[in-house]
Parts: structure tokens; C-alpha cells; sequence
């Protein structure tokens, strides 16, 4: 059996539950080991950084991990025109979407003499995280620096795991000369995360990190969450289906495996109220498997995390989506608009036969780094915003204060805070 099948109606809620219940980091081990490096960083800087790059790979020696803007440039220069055209196209995409994401200042005023302003200003230094080693993403690249640069963050740290025989790829450094990053890093991992987030005599600490990686550098983030802000923790892709007889079972297939290859650990899921078409499909994910080059990747996640579910019923397989929490959602039914109104709990979707999973990792200008592990619940997709904090600004007349004295003092007394409604009375003694 290729992926594992569910029939809901015959499925208990704790079998239900096994399925749905999971986290970006189901390692405690992982979680455990992650906190002992970033805290060996905290606490000995460059020297714990280099022991750590020579414990797990990754890095460079220390004198050589910083990446001069003159070494992007050269990688830039050698792109060939059809590369270097896709980058700056998907680039232009990445910024006209997030250029409408700009937050806006809000001012209210509730009653008169009473101005709440809620204000938004860019964060000072983020840190970028790029998943790379055996693999190289400039795509993620893309996708964490340019809303940064779009929010006006004066200051972007990128850090990136250095590929076997300590190689950085050409394209993730001449995609960083593209996006005139200045501050670059061959380093990766957990013992990256830490650097970034309490700094070390190489790496200065940043504000927040952001960016995707591997349950290793998630867990990292998640450690050191409190100390420095994270965007969200980013696990291991996953991809869910919701489809009935009108999808093509070869284009379904096809997008189960585009996340599936990213790793053994890449989730990959099918629901449906049709039997033959969730049939079609495993047929065709066994052809397709064929002819792609990651194939062992792919069957590896496909045996540990591949799954069908059947429903009795449309509102049914909703109501399983929407438990799930994907990270992609691919709705591919005779009504996508109306299935996709029903489910709020998705990090990135995708409705129809037009719209691959691939389109939205690439070139839609849609972002990329999206909550996984069931957290859609809680987050969304990275975003400009995240790159700035918000802050309130209250302005208050003489009336003002005196239209809310009496609410002030009545919920202060409740409280027994009785400061507090000191606070507003002592500025009416003795005013005229």
C-alpha cells in the first residue's frame, strides 16, 4: 500500500485524532538537544559556533562564514539569462503582492476628547533563514528577505547552511546579490538560530528570525522564542487534496509529490467522498514515480506520512480539512470558491486545476513560508507584517478624561486598585 486509507464513517474520533494531532517538532528529543545548542551559543559565541559547525556540518570556519557582497556579485554575474530572467520575474511577483500588504495607521476616537491611535513602524535587524546543505532554496530567499525589504527593515542577516565540501550554491549567492543583501552567513542549522538570536563576536544579534527549515532549526526557533521574535514554527511540507470526480487524478498526483519530495518527512494527503478518484490517483502517484528524480524521497514520505481519506459526505471531508490544518490546499472540485469559503484553516490554497502548489512556491508572488504541523489554526503565511510591530498612541482632553473618570473609578474599586483611580481624580483637584 502506497499511502495509508481512512474511511471517516468507520473511523473513530481517536483514530481521527492520531492523524490530525501533530506538531512541527514531534521530537522532544530534537526540541531537547536544539535548546542545549542555542543555549552553548548564548553562553560562548564564536567558540561554540565553530565547535557546533564541526559537530553537525553546516558552517564554515569561523574567519570564512561571512559572505562579501563582491563573492554574490561574481555568482550573479555567471547566471545564465533564462535563470537570472525567472529570479527577477519571481522576485517582481514576491514584491507587487506584498507591496499591498503594507499596514495602514488607524486612528479612532471613541468618544470626544478621546484619540487611540494604532501605529506600525518596521523592525530595527531580522534575521533570514534559508534551508540549504544537500539542497539549495533561493526560492525561501525570495520569500523572507523581500518583505522585509518591503516593510523597510534597515537591517537583514541571512544565514544558510554550507552544501558538502563547505560550497555555498551559486544561484542562493547570486540570488542574494540580486536582492542587494549585504549581510550573508554560511551557517545553518540550530546552532544558526542561536547565533542569530543572542549573537556572537561574528554574528550580531537580530530583533526576530524568519524563514523555514528542518525540525532541527525549528525547534531552535521555538527555544529561543521569549529571548528573540520568531514569524512562526515552519516544519516539514505538507500537502493535502481536496477533491471529488471532476479533478484529473495525473494533476492531483502530481502535486502530492511536488511537497512530497522535499523530504522523508513531507506530508502528503488525499479527501475525498469518491473512492474511484482517490484510486485513479494512487495510480497515477505510482506512474509519476517513474519518471521523477527524487523518487525514494518521495516513496519514503509517501510510506510515513502519505494518506487517503474517504468521506461520506462534502461537509464531511470539510470538517476533516479544517481539523488537519494544512499547510497546502489544493481544492479541486466542480466548486472550488464555495469549499474554499468553508475552510478558514489552511495556510496557503489553492482552488482549481489551474493552480499547482508549484505556481504559489515560485512565482505567484504569494509567500511561501507557511505554518505546518496543524498550526494554520493559529498562524498564516509570512507576510510584511510580520516584519514590524504595532504600538498604540492614546491622547486624552480634560473632557476626555472626565466622560470615562467615573468608569475608570468604578472598575479600579472593583479591583481594589484604588491607584489607579487616584490617578485620573488627582488631576481634577483643584482644576478649574
Amino acid at each position: 500500500m502506497l499511502m495509508r486509507r481512512i474511511e471517516l464513517v468507520d473511523a473513530s474520533p481517536a483514530e481521527v485524532a492520531a492523524v490530525v494531532e501533530r506538531s512541527p517538532v514531534p521530537d522532544r528529543a530534537v526540541r531537547a538537544q536544539a535548546a542545549a545548542i542555542v543555549d552553548e551559543i548564548r553562553r560562548d559565541g564564536d567558540e561554540a559556533l565553530h565547535a557546533a559547525n564541526v559537530r553537525y556540518g553546516g558552517g564554515l570556519p569561523i574567519e570564512q562564514i561571512k559572505i562579501s557582497p563582491a563573492r554574490m556579485a561574481v555568482a550573479y554575474e555567471g547566471l545564465s539569462p533564462d535563470l537570472r530572467d525567472a529570479l527577477e520575474d519571481a522576485a517582481g511577483n514576491i514584491r507587487a503582492v506584498h507591496r499591498e500588504q503594507h499596514p495602514v495607521d488607524h486612528l479612532v476616537e471613541p468618544v470626544l476628547g478621546i484619540h487611540v491611535k494604532r501605529t506600525w513602524s518596521p523592525l530595527r535587524r531580522v534575521g533570514v533563514y534559508v534551508p540549504g546543505g544537500l539542497a539549495a532554496y533561493p526560492s525561501s530567499l525570495l520569500m523572507g528577505v523581500i518583505p522585509a525589504q518591503v516593510a523597510g527593515v534597515a537591517e537583514i542577516a541571512v544565514v544558510t547552511p554550507a552544501g558538502p565540501n563547505e560550497e555555498l550554491d551559486r544561484t542562493l549567492l547570486a540570488t542574494a546579490a540580486l536582492l542587494g543583501i549585504r549581510e550573508m552567513y554560511a551557517v545553518g542549522g540550530a546552532q544558526a538560530i542561536g547565533a542569530l538570536a543572542y549573537g556572537t563576536e561574528t554574528i550580531r544579534r537580530v530583533d526576530k528570525i524568519v524563514g523555514p527549515g528542518n525540525a532541527w532549526v525549528t525547534a531552535a526557533k521555538l527555544a529561543v522564542f521569549g529571548d528573540c521574535g520568531i514569524d512562526l514554527p515552519a516544519g516539514p511540507s505538507e500537502a493535502l487534496e481536496l477533491v471529488d470526480h471532476t479533478a484529473d487524478p495525473k494533476a492531483v498526483a502530481a502535486d502530492l509529490i511536488s511537497q512530497a519530495e522535499h523530504g522523508p518527512d513531507s506530508v502528503a494527503a488525499l479527501v475525498t467522498t469518491d473512492s474511484a478518484i482517490a484510486d485513479a490517483v494512487v495510480d497515477a502517484v505510482a506512474e509519476l514515480l517513474e519518471v521523477v528524480e527524487r523518487a525514494d524521497t518521495i516513496r519514503q514520505a509517501l510510506a510515513a506520512n502519505g494518506l487517503i481519506v474517504i468521506a461520506d459526505s462534502m461537509a464531511s471531508a470539510i470538517a476533516f480539512v479544517n481539523s488537519f490544518a494544512p499547510e497546502h490546499l489544493s481544492i479541486q472540485t466542480a466548486d472550488p470558491e464555495t469549499i474554499a469559503a468553508a475552510i478558514p484553516e489552511a495556510g496557503s490554497v489553492f482552488l482549481g486545476h489551474w493552480s499547482p502548489h508549484s505556481a504559489g512556491d515560485y512565482a505567484t508572488g504569494a509567500n511561501h513560508v507557511l505554518p505546518t504541523g496543524g498550526l494554520a489554526r493559529a498562524y498564516g503565511p509570512l507576510s510584511v507584517e510580520d516584519f514590524g510591530s504595532w504600538r498604540q498612541v492614546q491622547t486624552l482632553t480634560k473632557a476626555g478624561l472626565a466622560a470615562i473618570r467615573a468608569t475608570i473609578g468604578s472598575i479600579a474599586s472593583a479591583e481594589s486598585l484604588t491607584a489607579h483611580r487616584l490617578s485620573v481624580d488627582i488631576r481634577f483637584e483643584d482644576s478649574p
